[in-house]
């Protein structure tokens, strides 16, 4: 593989970023709100079964008081 030389390289790299689909607005902050979403549903969800284990075990080896 031939190596270009460094404008080579840069006019290669505009070419290339013309071609590439950009998401509007709209959709960027759509998928943020649902990465956020999934993220508090992920941290609910492991809350809860961190305090399920937590009692099982302080069932299981007598600790609950």
């Amino acid at each position: 593989m031939a190596k270009a030389n460094p404008a080579e390289f840069v006019r290669q790299v505009r070419q290339e970023t013309t071609k590439v689909t950009w998401p509007s607005r709209k959709e960027t902050g759509l998928t943020t709100a649902m990465v956020f979403v999934m993220a508090a549903l992920a941290a609910i969800f492991f809350l809860l079964a961190d305090k399920l284990i937590t009692f099982g075990v302080e069932l299981l080896l007598g600790l609950g008081g």
